[in-house]
């Protein structure tokens, strides 16, 4: 009955202990399947709904909405972007880290078994030895001190991988708007340099002009259309660029009504105070903290690498049947400091803390430059666009002189539109203008890493993706 027993005592044992492990489930990933399902993405799904109603609760009141804003656009990038799934699995690696920085060593058991020359007795010897592994000097602590820092560092990147995301739409929506608002201009100034070549024609046959005016204003006329052909290039090239930006196929953009508000005007060059903008980029950015955050997860590595020099033991019960005599044991085991006291990998780890804080003094350092050349640059542009717009005011008074003369019958009809045509090429001007504007202002929110016109409130970026389906989809 004895015999039965330890037959199947240790079989019974292994069994019991392997029974909590964790088993390879296969998740194969096809090529096909994820482009059909990134094809099948679009701007009305129920998922997307749901998500802009848990942030923005009056957009999702009439679904889907009758207009897409820069806030509702950035939502759906924030719902959509792979960017994000990326980030989101680093955190995921970054979280696991610190359960296994958490686990304990497991302890060995040794069994093992010899037969002895024939003496008589029983021929048999057999026992087992248990190692219980013991770490010394708080390891274990400053191991979960350290992945605690990485994943913190982890998540300040999910953040700053949603500031991305939201700078990538706010620059393909900019030149989205610039592309239709520059197409509209040169449609018109074609409108009128057709009527402009239509009325030289007439007196060129009168003999009141030259064929060389004639000539240029030809050469004028078929600039304007090579120009006009390629901001409709540009609106298209725009349209798929926010798409991808969004995360979403371009076809899902064909049918939408985009609104551009807030995209026509800029503050003034004095709006935005020099200490409130430093303030908050030193203060807000995430790859800032993420950085303090990496030199503290270097700190609590070093802290590892000096704990180390100590040597962890074992303890090691043990137990051994010897041809019918009980026998007891009990070892301990450690490690000598004797050749090295862990002196290369305290030395590694020193020099990547170091690293760590020359890092983040690099980063503050460009972050400040960045933010003073973006603040200089945006106050110029401003005071352009001022320029730019008294510019416009100026032509369209010339133009109301030339049309109340034109109807007093002082001046021709080419005069008046001539003078509509220099109109809109101010307006032009003054489009150009605003871009750069939108550019510098974009470059300003990029350095402080906060929306400032329009003025938003970032969601919460969870670590979990917000799509019901697989995040690789």
């Amino acid at each position: 009955m004895k015999t039965t027993l330890n037959k199947f005592a240790i079989p019974c044992v292994l069994a019991s202990l392997l029974g909590g492990c964790a088993s390879f489930q296969p998740k194969p990933l096809l090529s096909a399947q994820t482009a059909s399902a990134f094809e099948s993405r679009s701007l009305d799904s129920t998922g997307l709904r749901d998500f802009v109603r848990q942030n923005l609760p009056q957009e999702a009141a009439s679904w889907p909405p009758k207009q897409w804003d820069l806030t509702l656009l950035a939502l759906a990038a924030f719902y959509y972007s792979p960017e994000l799934d990326v980030a989101r699995s680093r955190l995921s690696v970054a979280e696991a880290g610190i359960i296994t920085a958490g686990m304990r060593p497991n302890p060995t058991l040794d069994i093992f078994g010899q037969r002895n020359a024939p003496s008589g007795g029983f021929p048999w010897t057999w026992g087992l030895n248990l190692s219980i592994p013991v770490e010394t000097a708080g390891k274990r602590g400053y191991r979960i001190d350290q992945a605690q820092h990485v994943s913190e560092a982890a998540r300040w990147g999910l953040a700053d991988t949603a500031w991305q995301a939201y700078s990538r739409v706010r620059a393909s929506l900019a030149g989205l708007y610039a592309a239709q608002e520059r197409a509209t201009l040169l449609k018109e100034q074609e409108t009128l340099l057709s009527k402009i070549v239509s009325l030289l024609d007439r007196r060129l046959r009168a003999g009141e002009v030259s064929s060389a005016e004639v000539a240029q204003a030809r050469i004028t006329l078929q600039q304007t259309r090579l120009a006009l052909s390629e901001a409709r290039k540009r609106e298209i090239e725009a349209r798929i660029k926010l798409a991808a930006a969004i995360g979403v196929p371009a076809a899902s953009l064909t049918d939408i009504a985009v609104s551009f508000d807030g995209l026509g005007a800029i503050p003034g060059p004095n709006a935005l105070p020099a200490s409130e903008v430093r303030w908050q980029a030193l203060t807000n950015r995430a790859d800032i903290l993420a950085a303090l955050a990496q030199y503290q997860a270097s700190q609590s590595a070093l802290q590892l690498a000096i704990a180390r020099q100590y040597p962890d033991f074992s303890l090691g019960p043990g137990y051994q049947w010897d041809q019918g005599v009980n026998k007891w044991s009990l070892g301990l085991s450690l490690t000598l400091p004797l050749f090295n006291h862990n002196e290369g990998p305290i030395a590694e780890a020193e020099a990547r803390r170091t690293q760590a804080a020359a890092s983040f003094t690099a980063l503050q350092a460009r972050v400040i430059g960045d933010l003073d050349l973006a603040l200089a640059t945006y106050r110029a542009v401003s005071r352009k666009l001022q320029t730019a717009d008294e510019l416009v005011t100026e032509q369209e008074r010339r133009q109301a002189s030339l049309e109340a003369r034109f109807r007093a019958g002082d001046t021709d009809r080419l005069a008046l539109t001539e003078g509509a045509f220099e109109l809109i090429s101010a307006k032009r001007a003054r489009l150009d203008t605003l871009i750069e504007g939108q550019q510098s202002l974009a470059a300003l929110e990029d350095a402080i890493q906060r929306p400032l016109i329009p003025a938003m409130s970032f969601p919460e970026i969870s670590a979990a993706s917000p799509r019901k389906e697989e995040t690789q989809q």
